[in-house]
């Protein structure tokens, strides 16, 4: 990667950063454009860090068939990296969603029976099972890798 692309990713980054609190900041502030604050920031910065890691996998051009080859490689185990990453992340989200509410439905529910305890916990545990399938694609597509 060149250090004029690192600049601009870098100068980049920042103003994801700084624009949406910026338009917040100047105008009325309410909850609602709180809101769509950070989420323009959340889109902005996770699109950019995307596009770097893109680029940085992407490398230069290669002069032989040879080296494109190789760099097509490149380009695919990293693609297969952030695909892992990806796929432990969002299923470690969702299943803490999943857990949150199911956890705090069979607390609930034993407050008021203890024998349902054991039905509870089953729930619980297929709202935990989210996240370790999700590890277990993540190893799958990292064992392709290597």
């Amino acid at each position: 990667m060149t250090t004029l692309a690192m600049i601009t990713l870098a100068v980049a980054l920042v103003l994801s950063v700084l624009i949406p609190f910026g338009v917040f900041l100047l105008g009325q502030r309410t909850k609602g454009r709180y809101k769509a604050a950070v989420g323009a920031n959340v889109f902005l910065f996770f699109g950019t860090l995307l596009i770097a890691a893109v680029v940085m996998f992407g490398g230069g051009t290669p002069v032989m068939a040879e080296a494109g080859a190789a760099e097509g490689a490149g380009i695919a185990t990293g693609l297969g990296y952030i695909a892992a990453a990806l796929v432990t992340g969002l299923s470690c989200i969702g299943g803490g969603i999943a857990v949150a509410s199911a956890a705090s439905a069979a607390l609930g529910a034993i407050s008021e029976d203890q024998s349902v305890l054991g039905k509870s916990l089953i729930f619980v545990g297929l709202a935990e099972g989210v996240a370790l399938y999700g590890l277990i694609i993540s190893f799958m597509i990292l064992g392709k890798l290597g």
